[in-house]
């Protein structure tokens, strides 16, 4: 997607921030990644985006993305704090980047489409 190097700090005791991107390949800025492996239907409500920006202002941190394999809730979706950007992924959109980006996936099978060559009749 063009960022730069990034490292996985996701650990006990992380502090909320799973990992950290550089924004451009130069490392001007960076952007902090929460990433929750839930199954569908338990969604990512209000309460765990406010515990990532509380996250992100213990590391000074301006921008995020929050993963998660599941859904948002409607209050999570409506929280947009003034002071921080954050863009949330659900598994749907996730699954939708790594195809576009071939990341995690595999071709298994390509179709080769065909059309009337209608210059080739002509006389």
């Amino acid at each position: 997607m063009g960022y730069g190097a990034g490292k996985i700090t996701g650990r006990t005791g992380d502090g909320g921030i799973d990992g950290i991107i550089d924004e451009d390949k130069l490392g001007l800025d960076v952007i902090h990644i929460q990433a929750k492996r839930w199954q569908i239907g338990n969604n990512v409500g209000r309460r765990e985006l406010q515990s990532f920006v509380g996250a992100l202002a213990g590391q000074s941190g301006r921008k995020g993305v929050f993963i998660t394999t599941s859904s948002f809730t409607r209050e999570a979706l409506e929280y947009n704090p003034s002071n921080v950007k954050i863009a949330k992924i659900d598994g749907k959109k996730l699954a939708d980047l790594m195809i576009t980006y071939n990341l995690g996936v595999s071709t298994k099978v390509l179709y080769e489409l065909k059309k009337i060559d209608t210059d080739y009749f002509e006389e």
